[in-house]
């Protein structure tokens, strides 16, 4: 058996267990102390995050956040990526992501209510290949969710050539439950005994957590790293658990996922500060010959590991018999510190829980990448000549058309949760009761991290949280997702550092807290080393008191107002403008300023609460006449804009459309209802600009009572929904 462990560690190893270790120990090991389990590169920098705050039961280091949404309910989040599996079997690896997912939200006693998906492929109007990964991760995702009945929601999918190799495939997961049902992933009682149950352990997966922790190379074959994913057993066991759970029979739990049994037992033994003695002998497998290594990292699917007072082994196993789950009582737990595994009576390996549970840091050497001295300043590119064809273009382009094509395979309805389902608006919404609600936006901005890592990472948890906030919600924590190449390349630790201060500055000026997150490292080609860019993915979560708070992007009704929250500034870097119609990746992009983000984040909630706004959306990717547009399309409705009323500083029509400037909404309102709005706003100090009407059924802008773009909106739609699957063949 092949091991990724360095020649310090193994040093380390032998030192901590004053002896050198058998193949089993080292196996041990090696998943958990691979980049994938450990988070050894980036444990110093993650500890930047506030995690703290007023609604927050439980934070990073479990399964899944923990957060109070009142009378005694809890929502738990967490979000995981199968991306290098996916870039070898987008299936398969597409599919196992959501399943580890919901186990997640499983393992601390709760029920998956909603899927979101962040996806990142390479140009698809270019690359058959990415077509390929981008149908069949689709389809991962669509037959597993469908299968569990767990809706897809939302999300988002953007496609650029640097991740041509290496497809991004990220998967949230929320769940609902009760405060004082909260189980964890800890065997704090010797005695008790560990029961596993689920899916036969075969040989699927062995060295996964190894295979994510390095770089991809073209030619490889590395299917036997992917798990094979069984969407009905998950069902099974999801419904057996939370049955078991419900009675009070279990005391600890926890989902296999990466690093199979291996993780998962020196986990559960490391939180409840216990030892665990366990008989390979006793577990179900699919393959004959399997050696203690490969059962105890194998990630076959469809797993859990449950810890059950010895008293109750007889009501749980009735259990999992009356639902036909296949278990086995493998072991027990001790006061030892110490994980022992056997086959039958002979020991197979005895290593020290503290020593094993907890990798060596690895720090990196970082050093701010060449490019951005070459490119932080652009010649600017000439005008186009056609208004009405780049417009068109730019709001059709695949980064900002309808993913129609994509939500449509989902079952976004099952469950009857879903209020907001995708495309409504920037973030969907969730019925929790009556008159209580819960919004989730997914977004990420590698164009803007690849410029600024710190501003662009910032921009994207700002951009998260206005998504909620402009459907009514207050935002109550984040989850994130940081996606780079090798972290051994100085720029490229460089690029993480400084989008995780930016989160974490973020964080802390808005008292907004993580409660979890992920890091995916080697997201590069080993054959080229190029490096996907900077991707942190940011998931934020707000909480809606009231059916009469909630808000759309949908224009309802004719002579309604429209007002531009917000400056618009000449800030094309990184824009989808600059990528797509010239094919400029430099610039700089827009900064985000805190004290006018919190102005205009608190203006819309405070006229949101009042009931002054009608239709909300955010103002960000593609810029205004994207936000425009969308709005228009989803109410099939026009509007008039009026270009010269925009407050700007910019000199150019193109800079006023496509600018990608922060802190800005697009409103709508009754007349009547300005002068309560610019009330507001003098209160925050936040500029609005009364920009035009909804009108009719096209979208036209006019300039000093010059027409400079008109099109029907039927005309938009059909463009904007017509587009990936025209790609796509379909």
């Amino acid at each position: 058996m092949i091991f990724s462990l360095t020649r310090n560690e193994l040093l380390a190893i032998e030192n901590g267990m004053k002896r050198e270790p058998n193949d089993v120990e080292l196996a041990i090991f090696d998943a958990q102390w691979s980049e994938h389990c450990s988070y050894k590169s980036s444990r110093t920098l993650l500890s930047l995050l506030p995690t703290r705050g007023k609604r927050v039961i439980l934070g990073p280091g479990y399964d899944a956040g923990i957060l109070d949404i009142d009378n005694n309910q809890i929502i738990t989040i967490h979000i995981e990526s199968h991306n290098h599996p996916s870039a070898i079997d987008p299936y398969g690896g597409a599919a196992t992501g959501v399943g580890g997912v919901l186990r997640d939200i499983l393992g601390v006693g709760t029920r998956p209510i909603a899927i979101l998906d962040s996806l990142r492929f390479g140009d698809i109007e270019k690359s058959s290949h990415s077509r390929w990964l981008f149908k069949n991760v689709v389809r991962g995702i669509a037959d597993y969710g469908n299968c569990v009945g767990v809706p897809t929601i939302g999300g988002e999918v953007e496609f650029d050539e640097s991740y041509e190799r290496n497809c991004l495939v990220d998967v949230v997961c929320l769940g609902l439950g009760r405060r004082k049902e909260v189980v964890l992933a800890e065997a704090s009682h010797p005695g008790d005994i560990l029961i596993l149950v689920g899916g036969r352990t075969g040989r699927d997966g062995i060295h996964g957590s190894s295979f994510a922790s390095r770089d991809l190379a073209s030619g490889s074959d590395e299917r036997s790293a992917v798990q094979i994913p069984d969407p009905l057993t998950k069902k099974i066991i999801l419904e057996a658990t939370l049955k078991a759970h419900s009675n009070g029979y279990v005391r600890g739990l926890k989902d296999l996922g990466g690093g199979g049994l291996a993780c998962a037992l020196l986990e559960i033994a490391d939180k409840g500060r216990s030892g665990l003695d366990v008989d390979l002998s006793r577990i179900h497998v699919r393959e004959d010959g399997m050696s203690p290594a490969e059962i105890l990292i194998s990630e076959s699917q469809e797993r859990m590991l449950f810890v059950v007072k010895d008293e109750f082994k007889g009501e749980v196993s009735a259990i999992f018999r009356r639902y036909h789950i296949q278990y086995s009582i493998i072991g027990k737990v001790t006061g030892s510190r110490r994980l022992v595994v056997r086959v039958n009576e002979a020991k197979v390996a005895d290593v020290p829980v503290d020593l094993a549970a907890r990798a060596p840091l690895q720090l990196w050497p970082s050093k701010r990448p060449k490019y951005l001295d070459s490119e932080g300043s652009i010649e600017k590119p000439p005008l186009p000549r056609n208004i009405n064809e780049t417009v068109i273009r730019v709001i059709s382009s695949p980064n900002l058309a309808s993913k129609k094509w994509v939500y449509e395979q989902f079952d976004y309805d099952v469950g009857l949760h879903t209020v907001l389902k995708p495309g409504d608006s920037g973030a969907s919404v969730l019925r929790i009761t009556n008159d209580k609600f819960i919004a989730i936006s997914l977004d990420g901005r590698p164009n803007h991290c690849y410029r600024n890592p710190r501003q662009g990472a910032m921009s994207t948890v700002a951009e998260a949280a206005r998504n909620t906030i402009a459907v009514g919600a207050e935002p109550i924590a984040l989850v994130d997702h940081l996606q780079f190449g090798n972290p051994s390349d100085p720029e490229v630790f460089w690029t993480l550092s400084e989008s995780i201060k930016g989160i974490a500055a973020y964080c802390r000026f808005f008292d907004l807290p993580c409660v979890g997150g992920k890091v995916s490292f080697y997201n590069e080609d080993a054959d080229t080393n190029r490096a996907i860019k900077p991707t942190p993915v940011i998931a934020v979560l707000g909480l809606l008191k009231g059916a009469r708070q909630i808000r759309s992007r949908k224009l309802t009704r004719n002579g309604r107002m429209i007002v531009l929250v917000g400056l618009t500034e000449n800030e094309l870097g990184g824009s989808e403008y600059y990528r797509y119609i010239h094919e400029i990746s430099g610039g700089i992009p827009p900064k985000l300023d805190f004290d006018r983000e919190r102005g205009a984040q608190r203006l819309v909630g405070d006229a949101v609460r009042v009931g002054l706004l009608d239709a909300i959306d955010d103002c960000s990717s593609g810029g205004l006449i994207a936000a425009i547009s969308k709005m228009c399309i989803a109410g099939r409705i026009g509007a008039h804009i009026e270009l010269e009323k925009i407050l700007s500083d910019c000199k150019r029509w193109d800079d006023l459309l496509f600018s990608e400037s922060q802190s800005r909404f697009v409103v709508t309102l009754d007349p009547d209802n300005y002068q309560g709005l610019a009330n507001i706003a003098k209160n925050h100090q936040i500029p609005c600009s009364v920009i035009g009407n909804v009108e009719g059924n096209k979208l036209m802008l006019t300039n000093n009572g010059d027409e400079i773009f008109s099109e029907d909106v039927y005309t938009l739609e059909k463009t904007s929904n017509d587009k990936i699957p025209s790609i796509m063949g379909h």
